[in-house]
């Protein structure tokens, strides 16, 4: 296998599905993928699934590959396409997480009273609903079944099972709304998961399955039943009665019985509301046993909840005692030249940022993408500031690793954008502003510092993968480095020597 091209390798598996022929393609190219793809995602485990995403891709495509000359293009532009689509699901992915926190926050603060409001009007709003919305929102919300599991039950695909509910959660929303209780649809959602299920008491299941078997035993030996049960609840004497008048229609005999067993019910009834104090506190204790229920509900989802976090709690535990005692290190050896090197870096940076406040011509927008310890970072690796060409140099070292970050950004909006106008570049840098992901902050300053070198068809490039825009002028361009971006890539030059490159 070691001496086929690759273009044989791609024949051999297209014709006999040769797992040694693919196996030695894969050994060939996944440095190359992973390395490409780990430079778009900046993710080590995502750039594993985009690795994985490539190959698949290969395996499929392997039959129209056969006569490409270079396999390695087309496997780095599917990564490209790959990787942009990762990271849109990520984006994704974290915005359902913050929704989710926030939902659970709504839960948290506001799921008793709301439940409260919702929970006298819920039955008939689920009832007024079409059979397909109360379908949908039964197997969601009360039976508690995924967007998968709705599908297959409801014989409709994944996203038309979802939509369903959604639309059902709005209409029951309206419902709510004109008697006087508004709520978000996502806080209605929450609620009803919480609330609309609640425990049986303990045993009635048991009770419901014994009865329901006596049923189907001969006459008298029901009838026999009833008359030692009957003193018990009111649920158990509606299932003798249920019973009783399943059983008339076998006899004469039976249906005297049944008539003087209805009268004993009646009597018993009547006297229960006789006892209307009893009736009361009964009442009563039915209230609270369903406060107490919900409450119940609220501390067990907060349970889990803090049950969730706890890994997450012990990290942070951890980090403090870690901080802890690196404090104690450093208050034990004030002089030592590990804090002399932290407090010098300090004033580094200090002095830095006074430079720039003063000198306002040496900043660039990009530099607000830099938290503090890029800012350590970016200005560990030059000598004491002594010089003006020291802090020149500084500057340098702290504009480029602001442009590095805006790079790696500006990459994959230029990915996007070509997705989603049939491969065409932009004609202006600000056209990218739109597919930021997330939108940027001073997008229109940072965007005015840069310049298309390229626009038309992404295919219609004198080579591939070559950048399509740059900066128009580095803040500083004899120590500065040049930057300048393609579609999923970019690159930085020194400016000494470096020319423009344009078509």
């Amino acid at each position: 296998m070691n001496g086929l091209t690759d273009q044989q390798l791609l024949r051999d598996y297209a014709a006999k599905r040769s797992e040694a022929a693919f196996a030695e393609l894969v050994r060939r190219h996944v440095d190359l993928v992973y390395s490409a793809a780990l430079r778009m995602v900046r993710d080590a485990h995502l750039a594993q699934d985009v690795t994985q995403g490539v190959f698949v891709a290969l395996s499929q495509s392997a039959k129209q590959l056969g006569d490409r000359p270079v396999l390695s293009g087309w496997l780095h532009r599917t990564a490209q396409n790959i990787a942009a689509n990762a990271v849109r699901s990520d984006v994704r992915r974290r915005a359902r997480e913050q929704e989710a926190a926030v939902m659970n926050e709504i839960l948290a603060n506001d799921s008793n009273a709301a439940w409260e409001q919702i929970a006298p009007h819920l039955d008939a709003a689920v009832g007024a609903l079409s059979e397909p919305d109360r379908d949908a929102l039964m197997l969601r919300f009360f039976e508690r079944k995924s967007a998968h599991e709705m599908a297959q039950t409801l014989g409709v695909s994944d996203e038309a099972a979802q939509k369903r509910v959604t639309r059902a959660v709005e209409r029951l929303r309206e419902f709510f709304a004109k008697r006087g209780v508004t709520v978000a649809a996502g806080g209605l959602a929450v609620v009803i998961t919480a609330n609309a299920v609640q425990a049986a008491p303990a045993g009635l299941a048991t009770a419901i399955v014994t009865a329901t078997l006596a049923g189907t035993a001969t006459a008298s030996t029901v009838i026999a039943t009833t008359t030692k049960t009957i003193a018990m609840t009111t649920l158990q004497k509606t299932l003798v009665a249920g019973t009783i008048v399943v059983i008339a229609g076998v006899g004469i005999y039976e249906a005297a019985q049944a008539n003087r067993l209805r009268n004993e019910i009646q009597s018993l009834q009547t006297q229960q509301q006789a006892a209307s104090p009893l009736a009361d506190d009964l009442q009563r204790l039915q209230r609270e046993r369903d406060d107490a229920t919900n409450r119940l509900a609220l501390l067990s989802a907060s349970v889990d909840q803090l049950n969730g976090n706890s890994a997450e709690l012990l990290k942070l535990r951890a980090e403090v005692t870690r901080l802890r005692k690196a404090g104690m290190t450093l208050q034990d050896s004030a002089n030592s030249p590990e804090l002399a090197k932290a407090k010098s870096m300090v004033d580094r940076v200090k002095a830095i940022k006074q430079g720039l406040e003063q000198a306002p011509e040496r900043k660039i927008p990009e530099l607000q993408f830099l938290d503090e310890q890029e800012w350590f970072n970016a200005l560990s690796n030059v000598e004491p500031l002594e010089t003006e060409s020291d802090f020149r140099l500084q500057y340098a070292h702290l504009r480029d690793a602001a442009k590095d970050k805006f790079a790696h950004i500006a990459m994959f909006a230029l990915a996007r954008y070509v997705a989603a106008n049939d491969n065409q570049l932009p004609s202006d840098p600000t056209q990218l502003k739109a597919f930021f992901d997330p939108p940027l902050d001073n997008a229109d300053a940072i965007l005015s510092r840069y310049k298309m070198f390229y626009s038309g068809n992404l295919d219609n490039l004198p080579k591939p993968g070559i950048p399509v825009m740059g900066e128009k002028v580095p803040a500083d361009e004899k120590v500065d480095s040049y930057y300048s971006i393609g579609v999923g890539n970019f690159s930085k030059t020194s400016v000494i020597g470096f020319s423009l490159p344009h078509p």
